[in-house]
């Protein structure tokens, strides 16, 4: 089992050093704003116009929904899975020292599972499940999530895998939420609304 872990780091690695080399000036400009999340707050005031707007739950549902959301969705990656596993970021690693493109700060010594993914994601299927038949192009939010996460690779501040472990938390995330948003909504009023 050891070994299989050890190549699937090494594997981890090489596809780092392959997308995280692979830099360009426009790139090297835009990606720290993409990765900002200050700069989606026109977005996520959208979303959640279109929430309260279009999806068949009541206000309060939404508003509870997202704060369960971030909630499970940070703290899964954050706050249990990187004190917990320990995986060292790459701007951190001594094995990529010299080898990492860091384009602003390397942010805290462990990077699995990365928050930045699965919190992107969250809201992409969360928004995705509850405005899928309302709200016509609300699937390109899975591109935007996977261009946000892109975004902490090219910086330089976490692995691929990093990655796809934060983007299952957060699809997964959403879809236990939404789950209990149909438990509450169904309880409230006896009858689905989901």
């Amino acid at each position: 089992m050891a070994g299989l872990i050890s190549y699937i780091e090494a594997l981890d690695k090489d596809l780092f050093r392959v997308l995280n080399g692979t830099h360009n000036a426009l790139f090297d400009w835009l990606m720290p704003w993409i990765s900002n999340k200050y700069v989606w707050i026109p977005l996520y005031a959208f979303l959640l116009y279109s929430l309260i707007r279009y999806s068949k739950v009541p206000a309060w549902a939404v508003l509870l929904g997202i704060g369960l959301l971030i909630l499970l969705s940070d703290q899964t990656a954050s706050g249990l899975l990187k004190p917990w596993v320990e995986r060292l970021r790459p701007c951190y690693d001594p094995e990529l020292e010299g080898q990492v493109h860091l384009l602003k700060g390397c942010g805290g010594r462990y990077g699995f599972a990365s928050s930045h993914a699965s919190n992107s994601f969250a809201v992409a299927m969360f928004c995705w499940l509850l405005l899928k038949d309302s709200v016509r192009y609300i699937g390109w939010l899975f591109p935007w999530a996977a261009l946000v996460a892109y975004s902490r690779v090219y910086l330089g501040v976490h692995f691929p895998g990093d990655i796809l472990a934060g983007a299952l938390i957060g699809i997964g995330s959403g879809v236990v939420i939404n789950f209990i948003l149909k438990q509450l909504t169904m309880t409230r009023w006896g009858k689905k609304t989901l």
